[in-house]
């Protein structure tokens, strides 16, 4: 009797035992499904947005005199001081004029002896004239004393154009600036002597205001920019304008315009030269200084920007985003991409006006997985 209650004590607690354990490995369906994750989204929009290049150059004067001498000598004075500011026809040396104001003296008495000579060739002719007329004399020698007149007006020019060379060559022995501009220092004291086409300079002399900025441009970007223009995907500026960024970080104030394009491109390079002209009034730019450029090109109409820090690069290098799809899903997308601009990337394919793209939270998700999108800015706040 006692075993046949103590047999079905032990299978009442082991009937108790089953049901508590079904009614505990039951859950909610709310508690199987995971919570989606809360991710920040911007959404994407289009715009037209100016296309800049940034390029290194350098700076260059906009105009450029090397100052030798044209006449030999020695040099008595130097007239001007270094590094300063002059202006075109401003004596810069002095040459000694002794032998020079002695060639003009020459010069001018041999003239003086030509048009004595020419006077006294004038009256025979007329004598000669008058008496060939009336057969006084015979033609021959009326022939002769046309000739010496013609000779002697030649003597003429020739002793003038003399006179002429040789006050040119007394002149030059001012040596004058050419152009305006800041001289350099000079390269001869007094008393050196100098010759006529010597290939050493006295001094150069810069025009600093305004000033060349040279850049190199890879002409497959340049083709590229060409033909966007010409499909009409980038609207060309009527005046390409262009910024410095200076050695020390800085953005020079004054802003510039491109000049020109080279018409060819280097072949050891594979470059075109492009040339930029900046206002220096205050002369804070030096030729050969190292400079960065950033480029005005043209404008990109409907352009479809993309924060960098939602673009991530996939094992092939493949610009990757993830997106957040009509049913809250996060969606993986292969995308294109362009230049950098600024902080973002210009997307040429794989996203669309509207796409709310995650910038945040990626590290949270995976594609397929369902994600509550909020706002990025909100999800920076949540965040601090």
């Amino acid at each position: 009797m006692f075993s046949i209650i103590r047999y079905r004590a032990v299978v009442a607690v082991g009937i108790m035992g089953l049901v508590l354990s079904a009614c505990g490995s039951k859950t909610s369906p709310d508690a199987a499904a995971p919570a989606p994750v809360e991710v920040g989204v911007v959404t994407l929009s289009a715009a037209d947005v100016p296309l800049q290049t940034e390029l290194p150059g350098r700076t260059s004067a906009y105009r450029k005199a090397e100052v030798r001498p044209q006449v030999s000598g020695i040099i008595q004075k130097r007239l001007f001081e270094e590094g300063l500011e002059i202006k075109a026809g401003t004596a810069l040396y002095q040459i000694d004029p002794a032998t020079y104001e002695a060639a003009v003296a020459s010069a001018k008495a041999e003239l003086a002896r030509a048009n004595a000579t020419l006077a006294a060739a004038q009256a025979k002719e007329t004598r000669y004239k008058n008496l060939v007329a009336i057969k006084a004399i015979s033609q021959q020698d009326y022939d002769d004393a046309l000739a010496t007149l013609g000779q002697a007006k030649a003597g003429v020019s020739v002793a003038q154009a003399a006179v002429e060379s040789a006050s040119i060559n007394l002149r030059y022995t001012r040596v004058l600036a050419p152009i305006d501009g800041v001289i350099s220092k000079s390269s001869v004291t007094e008393g050196a002597l100098v010759n006529a086409g010597q290939t050493e300079v006295l001094a150069n002399i810069l025009q600093l205001d305004p000033i060349y900025v040279d850049v190199s441009q890879s002409a497959e970007e340049l083709l590229q920019v060409r033909r966007q223009m010409k499909s009409g995907a980038v609207a060309a500026s009527e005046t390409a304008r262009v910024r410095l960024i200076l050695g020390d970080g800085t953005l020079y104030e004054h802003e510039g315009q491109l000049q020109f394009a080279e018409v060819g491109v280097n072949e050891s390079t594979g470059t075109v030269n492009l040339r930029a002209q900046f206002p220096n009034p205050d002369r804070l730019l030096l030729p050969g200084m190292f400079v960065r450029t950033q480029i005005e090109e043209g404008v990109r109409t409907n352009a479809l920007l993309a924060p960098q820090r939602g673009i991530s690069r996939d094992r092939t290098g493949s610009a990757t985003a993830m997106v957040v799809n009509a049913e809250g899903i996060a969606e993986l997308r292969q995308i294109k991409v362009g230049r950098a601009l600024g902080d973002q990337w210009l997307v040429l394919d794989g996203l669309a006006l509207g796409d709310q793209l995650i910038v945040e939270g990626l590290q949270k998700v995976k594609p397929g997985a369902p994600v509550k999108a909020i706002p990025a800015a909100t999800a920076v706040k949540a965040g601090e």
